[in-house]
């Protein structure tokens, strides 16, 4: 019998490499010959560009310039992929006659090295006449604010609702005993991965072919939006993410920027690069989070959960990416979590402003749902005077109520809400310690559902969401007997490829350094549209695998017993060897005869090849319950988490190691954005003010602690591998659980909790103003 690998901790397959510096990322591409870019970018929050003279740059040698009239006439608009009820930019335009944020480009400069080209970004006049400029979800809807788009009328780019009627919502919010009501902010957020965006883009006139060698989490979406953006066939466009260096949703999306430079490669009809300096990726790149939430959960005198309205306001920025009003539509989707509610339903609105477009980013909405939820709970059971656990537990879900569909009909499959969060609030008590002086201490523990293996074809149909829910796998047999896995799926640095080789090596019986995962090349993936976000790599490519390994290892069982003469059931696979009671032959016999055409039981099949199709019955749901325990320093109001720990169930782990590195990964993440992670502008200008690592603190080795990871597996029926995704839920717990034990410490301040990052300087003022602060 073959070795268990499902379930097992084996180390990453690409670790070695990767930790020897053998990482093959964009920058590593051999360039010798490439041209590179710099773009002409937007100094002002809004306005119209009247002129654009590169003649001084072209005189000291750039090699090419592109002005908004040029890239006008040269590219068609990128799709966007979910759009909101009302909104009327279907498409993103990549010429800027108009600027509507700080930094957005407006041209680019093509130079021998990228000295040289940011050299003459210098050199390349620019005028424009200014407009006024909103900036923040509060300035855009007030009376009388200037318009992104003045002629909508209206800073408003779209509204939805899911649930119940707001009149019904409204009525039992009007009669219940008890009403929680709160406003809560998100935070704008930089993605910050360690690899910023990049590119390689080589034009060959003589046979009309672009390659993209590209930093991406999404390697068709891209080929789509450069073939739509340039003019392009897509059969013209071959796309290959090489190593990723971290994207958590920020490369879910093909940019303005980087079809741009797949423009410049088209013109001047050779190679041309591009590598975001971090400056670019903290002012320009796409950003994550901008909400506002307007929160009410009404009670009855027993503390159970009668209605929960809120309205949630989403930074679109200057326009919608082609994520756009997605994380604010999912924030509403889930705000219900593990509970039940007599009535739910959330009203969700986009908004224009003049800052830089906001798209995914890890936790896509369910951690801003998670916030809004949780800290009402705990303010709730605060002003009833109930424990915060128990007033969870009684309203819960159990495992017998599930599958239970939610107001605003997702439909969980499989868990068991109220043990994990039992264990959870076990673990806190054993790490609560006591306050000393004027460090006060407190615990808290919460809980959500994570929506993943997203989604359903239909359903993505049905919401007008334009993405292909499915994934399709390959496995083939080669001559040698080695194997060769295909998916669309990608590596983003998650340990993907490890966990779709134990997979597949299991289901086939063959050992584990047989197999080689290959990922990232829309000339040999399979389609993939979603890829590698949503939770999903596994789930659905797993799936898919799941059974191609079946149907491959069925194949080689029947040629082996053609081969040996007997029948099927009499063949048994130890090791590489294929034995009957009598006779034996080896994987790799087997699979050159398979190659040859020899002996086949079905003479309608040669290739040893397997391909399937894995479209999902419905959504999967993961789950966890989060712990933290806080120290409060009254004197300077820092908040310094001194313990963590989640209680999580994702199914079947392919690979529990990998699990753990995604959670307590996730769970550094968030704390990041409960603590430290801002995004500024200057509300005078537009301008960004956190442009640096010396301005927008990332969190460091010192504010996570050790991390406690148990697990619980509840295997899902909606896939032949009981797989549920994990890849965000690390990071949807972390600001509402660290808000509730500041809660828990300071009670005084627990009402006021309603914005993130919790920074010293945010919480000292609380301090102050309830009378503690030094």
């Amino acid at each position: 019998m073959s070795e268990r690998l499902i379930g097992a901790s084996v180390p990453r397959l690409h670790d070695e490499r990767l930790l020897r510096g053998d990482g093959h990322y964009v920058d590593d591409i051999d360039a010798i010959g490439a041209l590179h870019v710099a773009f002409v970018r937007s100094p002002v929050a809004h306005g119209h560009v009247t002129r654009f003279d590169a003649t001084a740059a072209l005189r000291a040698g750039a090699a090419l310039v592109l002005g908004p009239d040029d890239i006008a006439r040269l590219t068609g608009p990128l799709p966007t992929i979910w759009r909101i009820p009302g909104q009327h930019l279907g498409e993103v335009e990549l010429a800027a006659h108009t600027v509507r944020y700080v930094g957005q480009p407006i041209g680019l400069v093509v130079a021998r090295d990228r000295a040289s080209a940011e050299d003459a970004v210098e050199l390349v006049e620019i005028e424009i006449d200014p407009l006024p400029q909103v900036i923040g979800i509060d300035a855009a809807l007030a009376d009388g604010a200037p318009l992104v788009y003045p002629e909508i009328g209206t800073n408003v780019a779209g509204e939805i609702h899911f649930g119940a009627p707001v009149e019904d919502v409204d009525k039992a919010v009007t009669d219940a005993p008890h009403v929680v009501e709160r406003v809560f902010d998100v935070q704008r957020i930089c993605h910050s991965p360690m690899e910023p965006h990049g590119l390689l883009a080589e034009w060959v006139p003589s046979v009309g072919s672009m390659t993209v060698w590209i930093s991406t989490q999404v390697p068709h979406v891209v080929r789509t939006g450069v073939a739509a953006g340039l003019r392009l066939r897509a059969d013209q466009v071959r796309v290959v993410a090489p190593d990723v260096g971290g994207a958590f949703g920020g490369k879910a999306v093909l940019s303005v920027d980087e079809t741009l430079v797949c423009l410049a490669a088209k013109v001047v009809g050779g190679r041309v690069k591009w590598i975001e300096d971090r400056r670019e990726n903290l002012t320009a790149s796409y950003q994550g989070r901008g909400q506002r939430a307007h929160a009410r959960l009404a009670l009855d005198a027993d503390g159970r959960f009668l209605a929960l309205h809120t309205w949630i306001k989403g930074d679109l920025g200057a326009y919608p990416s082609q994520a756009g009003s997605g994380p604010f539509q999912v924030a509403g989707l889930t705000v219900e979590g593990p509970y039940r509610f007599e009535l739910a339903a959330a009203t969700v609105t986009a908004v224009y402003t003049n800052t830089v477009p906001t798209g995914a980013y890890r936790g896509y909405g369910m951690q801003e749902s998670s916030w809004i939820r949780e800290r009402l709970i705990d303010d709730a059971a605060r002003e009833l005077g109930l424990d915060p656990v128990e007033l969870r537990l009684r309203n819960m879900i159990s495992p017998r109520e599930l599958p239970h569909t939610t107001h605003t009909f997702l439909t969980y499959d499989s868990g068991d809400y109220p043990e994990a969060l039992r264990r959870a609030a076990e673990l806190a008590g054993q790490r609560r310690k006591p306050s000393t002086g004027r460090i006060r201490r407190g615990v808290a523990v919460t809980s959500a559902v994570e929506v993943t293996g997203f989604a359903p074809s239909a359903l993505l149909e049905m919401f007008a969401i334009d993405m292909a829910g499915w994934e399709s796998a390959r496995v083939r047999v080669n001559e040698d007997g080695t194997v060769t896995v295909f998916a669309g799926v990608i590596s983003i640095g998650q340990g993907v490829e490890t966990a779709l080789a134990q997979i597949v090596a299991e289901q086939m019986g063959v050992p584990l350094d047989w197999v080689s995962v290959q990922l990232g090349d829309t000339a040999t993936s399979p389609y993939s549209n979603l890829t590698s976000q949503a939770s999903r790599s596994v789930t659905l490519a797993g799936g898919a695998l799941m059974h191609a390994g079946e149907r491959m290892r069925a194949r080689m069982h029947a040629l082996a017993a053609a081969h040996l003469g007997v029948a099927v059931e009499d063949v048994k696979l130890d090791g590489a060897v294929f034995r009957s009671s009598e006779r034996e032959t080896t994987w790799r016999e087997v699979a050159h005869r398979g190659w040859m055409g020899w002996g086949r039981p079905d003479p309608d099949r040669i290739q040893l090849e397997e391909v399937v199709d894995f479209d999902p019955p419905a959504i999967t749901f993961a789950h966890a319950a989060h712990g933290a325990a806080v120290a409060v320093d009254l004197d300077t109001g820092t908040v310094t988490v001194e313990d963590y720990w989640s209680v999580n169930d994702s199914g079947v782990l392919v690979n529990p190691r990998i699990a753990d590195g995604q959670i307590v990964g996730g769970i550094a993440q968030g704390l990041g954005i409960a603590l430290h992670e801002q995004v500024l502008f200057d509300d005078a200008t537009g301008a960004p003010l956190t442009t640096t690592f010396a301005d927008y603190h990332l969190p460091r080795s010192k504010d996570v602690p050790d991390v406690v990871v148990e697990h619980r597996v509840t295997p899902s029926a909606h896939n032949p591998g009981g797989f549920k995704g994990l890849g965000e839920g690390g990071t949807m717990l972390p600001p509402a659980t660290v808000a509730n034990a500041v809660a828990n410490a300071v009670p005084e301040i627990a009402g006021s909790l309603t914005v993130t990052p919790l920074t010293p300087q945010r919480v000292w003022e609380l301090l102050s103003d309830a009378g503690l602060a030094g």
